[in-house]
């Protein structure tokens, strides 16, 4: 962006009366490479090019975008978006266009490490070799695996962010995450189970993943699974896996506690900051500074420097992850946790890496607490209302505890309940914390994120069967 067109825009913005105006160029280039049944099946890449400009009038939200970077266009932009209020700052006193100043210094935020590999002049060639190898090793578990696919994509992002408050921010991200689906079959039935790990960073994260492993740890879930029966549901207590159990947390608390959520009073969490929603045991963070995780990034969509976010500590309600406007609404503080998809939305609060914190307990003690009720090893996705926080998720890995010991595998579990209600039962939180990639969507489109926990204990929740 040419900082003499980005103070045209200013101008135009500010005559037109609004507070704050804003400038996100970015530029994208994306690729990836799908294998199914034992061949290539998608082998795809591309450039997505475009400018949003946000105005904003208190905490009202303007917001179009373009992907035409003249000058001409791009003012244009600004006046058919500020339509109808043009007139009305030209009859105010003192609102005659003035010459805008700007000039601040630029901050980059780019890949400054040595390991980074540039996706975009590595080509597709290394990711073949990698889903041969993944469709090999699933299929020589058994003659139960019925199909295999497998994918590798990536995307480098870059982002000229500018605003009429002085700020400009040069970033560069880039991503990287691999899948693999295993299909198995009985004759009668089929059951597919997946990996997907992901993080920031370019092609020198395939040396971290080893599609054998991701290959085999999803064929053998899914063969113990497809020989499982049928569980009988009700309230019991669960045990929940690490890693992508903290699926329920995001989806069923973690949207309520955005500021998007609360400026709307459509979160169960509104008005409740310095209340306990927990037991004791329980502390969850929203954490945008780690080091090559797949959600995090160090400047927020608005240009604020992520931090850690602690929204509950020791079960109290601490703060809301915020953005801008959201921040002025509720009154809080900004958590860097504007975020948006492309160029094509406005920014809001997102989660970034969001999880529950480590605890003290082990995974076989919480096993041990429990006469009768399920080991929920690996979750799969639901839905989620997030004014209510009801939920509804599917266990893809579960087991039935009996007195206090793991027993047969059972399937086609569901877990239901609203999260506001089901985080007072969690009463252990175990050591084994960890993380999964994953993909959210909302009001400003699909962003990466992480999901996480150690194993926890909820002493009662609703479980449906088949």
């Amino acid at each position: 962006m040419n900082p003499e067109v980005a103070v045209k825009i200013f101008e135009a913005g500010k005559s037109a009366g609004a507070d704050f105006v804003e400038i996100f160029e970015e530029e994208t280039r994306s690729s990836s490479l799908g294998l199914k049944d034992r061949q290539i099946e998608t082998a795809t890449a591309g450039t997505e090019y475009g400018i949003g400009v946000r105005l904003l009038y208190g905490t009202e939200v303007l917001y179009g975008f373009t992907s035409d970077d003249s000058e001409e266009a791009l003012v244009k932009l600004v006046k058919t978006l500020a339509f109808g209020r043009i007139a009305a700052a030209a009859g105010a006193e003192g609102s005659a266009a003035r010459p805008f100043e700007f000039a601040p210094e630029k901050r980059i935020c780019d890949y400054n490490f040595g390991a980074y590999q540039d996706p975009r002049v590595l080509g597709q060639a290394m990711k073949q070799d990698f889903l041969f190898r993944a469709d090999k090793a699933a299929r020589a578990l058994s003659p139960k695996i019925a199909q295999v696919g497998a994918s590798v994509t990536d995307s480098c992002t870059s982002i000229s962010l500018l605003n009429s408050e002085g700020l400009h921010l040069e970033m560069t991200r880039g991503r990287l995450r691999v899948n693999v689906n295993v299909t198995a079959t009985d004759g009668t039935e089929r059951l597919t189970t997946h990996e997907a790990p992901g993080a920031l960073g370019g092609y020198e994260l395939l040396a971290n993943y080893s599609p054998e492993a991701l290959a085999t740890e999803c064929g053998e879930r899914v063969l113990r699974m497809l020989d499982a029966g049928y569980i009988t549901g009700g309230q019991m207590p669960v045990v929940m896996g690490n890693g992508f159990g903290g699926v329920i947390f995001h989806e069923a608390c973690g949207h309520p506690l955005e500021t998007e959520s609360i400026r709307r009073n459509a979160s169960p969490f509104c008005g409740k900051l310095g209340e306990a929603i927990g037991q004791p045991c329980l502390t969850a963070i929203d954490d945008g500074t780690m080091d090559g995780v797949w959600g995090s990034l160090k400047y927020d969509d608005e240009g604020t420097p992520t931090q850690r976010t602690t929204l509950i500590e020791n079960g109290i309600l601490k703060t809301y992850m915020s953005d801008r406007v959201g921040a002025m609404e509720v009154g809080v503080e900004r958590t860097g946790s504007a975020r948006r998809e492309s160029y094509k939305y406005a920014p809001v609060s997102r989660m970034r890496n969001t999880f529950i914190a480590p605890g003290k307990d082990t995974l076989d003690s919480m096993i041990a607490s429990v006469d009768n009720g399920l080991y929920a090893a690996r979750m799969a996705g639901g839905s989620v209302n997030p004014a209510t926080g009801e939920f509804n998720f599917a266990v893809d890995e579960g087991y039935v505890i009996r007195n206090g010991k793991i027993c047969e595998p059972v399937r086609g579990a569901t877990l239901i309940g609203k999260g506001h209600e089901i985080m007072p039962r969690i009463s252990m939180v175990g050591t084994d914390f960890e993380q999964a990639a994953g993909v959210c969507g909302a009001s400003s489109g699909h962003v990466p994120v992480t999901v996480g926990q150690p194993s926890i204990k909820v002493d009662q929740i609703l479980v449906g069967g088949r």
